[in-house]
């Protein structure tokens, strides 16, 4: 896929890279559309989540991690899909949705109501799940050059206008049309006719250079403005992603190094000879690591030394971006890169 033109920055908000990412993110179809025509007529008619129920076998975006949910051999057991793995679980007692458990380990569970899950693999809880199209709740979008501002939440759509100062407009979301490539909220108030559209497709903003994992556009009375949304740590969570290059020097034959986005910021892998552990912080400039702690084990000097360069680096680390291919790139103030790519198979 070419690159974009600079005239495809329009609005301060780009929304750019998307073809060749989303292949390797979304499997669903959505690589062939062409946005202009998506974020026009995203949604055809019906309701969130239609269609989602009639397929026997859905699939959920939990991140980066997809998933397909399977009935087992044995009726009573659903089954889970993801990477390179099945887990079969059995059915449990539930105040609202459907629970799942596998037998003989309750940190392995999957919950389902409508269009969204949670899945909880040997104690990780990985972001919410969500069938293609879908998008979390609550969902915010926004844009620049002008600003606004924009957050569903149930039946409330909440609104900052551009070129206005006259606060928050709280309307009524009344009516949602939906489809697997995204969602259109249609929302009236007073004298504001609202509609927002939401695009699954990788979305950059021009100002801050921050990605987002929807292209969103909002209407207000006929004027339209483009912007980005959802929440920026589906890009990261959801994925083992496998160091492939550290600041251009490669990466020694046969050795592993690693990084997995955890729940409440926390970052964890494997560093070349020792596990590591620490935090994160996600922000609209950028991504800082915290202290990084790593186990003692010994290993060949040059292990140990590839450990000790790729720890330093990461520590250094201030901006972050998924590059054209689908790959992770994590950059210091320098200009040094560690750059990783998913893997297609399940770490215990």
């Amino acid at each position: 896929m070419a690159e974009p033109s600079r005239s495809a920055y329009n609005t301060g908000l780009v929304i750019g890279i998307i073809g060749e990412i989303m292949f390797v993110r979304y499997r669903t179809g959505i690589t062939g559309v062409v946005v202009a025509g998506l974020l026009a007529g995203c949604a055809s008619s019906g309701q969130p989540g239609a269609g989602s129920q009639s397929d026997p076998n859905p699939v959920y975006h939990c991140g980066q991690m997809e998933i397909r949910v399977t009935s087992g051999e044995n009726q009573d057991l659903l089954g889970i899909d993801y990477l390179d793995r099945r887990l079969l679980l059995k059915p449990e007692a539930s105040a609202s949705g459907a629970l799942y458990v596998a037998p003989g380990d309750d940190q392995t569970r999957f919950w389902s109501k409508g269009e969204r899950a949670t899945l909880t693999i040997r104690g990780e809880t990985y972001p919410e799940c969500l069938v293609p199209g879908a998008v979390e709740v609550p969902f915010e979008a926004r844009g620049n050059e002008p600003f606004w501002r924009a957050v569903v939440s149930g039946t409330e759509l909440r609104l900052e206008r551009p070129f206005e100062n006259d606060g928050v407009k709280r309307l009524e979301v009344e009516n949602v049309l939906a489809d697997r490539h995204g969602r259109e909220f249609l929302a009236k108030g007073g004298d504001l006719n609202v509609r927002l559209t939401v695009a699954r497709q990788l979305c950059e903003d021009s100002m801050s250079g921050a990605q987002y994992p929807a292209q969103t556009r909002l209407t207000v009375n006929g004027q339209t403005y483009d912007g980005c949304g959802g929440d920026p740590q589906r890009l990261l969570r959801g994925a083992e992603w496998v160091v492939e290059d550290l600041a251009g020097a490669g990466i020694i034959d046969s050795s592993r190094v690693t990084i997995r986005f955890l729940a409440d910021n926390r970052v964890a892998g494997r560093g070349s000879c020792n596990r590591y552990t620490g935090s994160y912080q996600l922000t609209g400039e950028g991504i800082g690591f915290g202290a990084l702690a790593s186990t003692r084990m010994a290993c060949v000097p040059a292990l140990m030394n590839q450990e000790a360069r790729f720890l330093g680096l990461l520590g250094e680390v201030s901006r972050v971006r998924i590059g054209r291919h689908g790959q992770l790139q994590l950059s210091t103030p320098s200009g040094d890169t560690i750059t990783a790519f998913q893997s297609t198979g399940d770490t215990p």
